[in-house]
């Protein structure tokens, strides 16, 4: 079920407000590098939790571990915060009844919204923007 949502339109929750030019001579990935250091990485993650444990608000969650098919559904504040800041695996997120996937990867500075609808986007924007991150539209290939 999950794959579904792969071939589908997606939008990019990050630390920049848009995608960084091929022809920008690499400094993206030093900056990166700079953002998975343990300490700023943490910093990160909280961010991304804040964006997820709100967004639990008004949605339930379904989050997927790894290679996992059963999932937490709608898991307590403190598990889902745990599982966001916990890093310990790629993490997949159903929001309402399938109506959009989030993923988190392991050692990413982003987490990717494939499929929402625009009021779920407007609320992820409204979200990520009051902890300092960006949303924007990936670039189509």
């Amino acid at each position: 079920m999950i794959e579904t949502f792969f071939d589908k339109e997606y939008w990019i929750v990050d630390f920049l407000p848009k995608q960084v030019p091929e022809n920008a001579g690499g400094r993206f990935f030093s900056v990166e590098d700079y953002y998975l250091e343990p300490s700023r990485y943490a910093v990160l993650r909280e961010r991304f939790c804040e964006v997820l444990l709100k967004l639990y608000c008004y949605y339930d969650l379904r989050l997927f571990i790894g290679d996992d098919t059963e999932g937490f559904f709608n898991p307590d504040p403190e598990t889902l915060a745990n599982l966001v800041k916990g890093n310990h695996d790629n993490l997949c997120i159903l929001v309402g009844a399938s109506e959009a996937l989030i993923t988190l990867s392991r050692d990413d500075t982003c987490m990717t919204v494939y499929a929402p609808s625009e009021v779920l986007l407007g609320l992820i924007r409204a979200l990520a923007g009051a902890v300092g991150l960006f949303v924007w539209k990936a670039k189509e290939e």
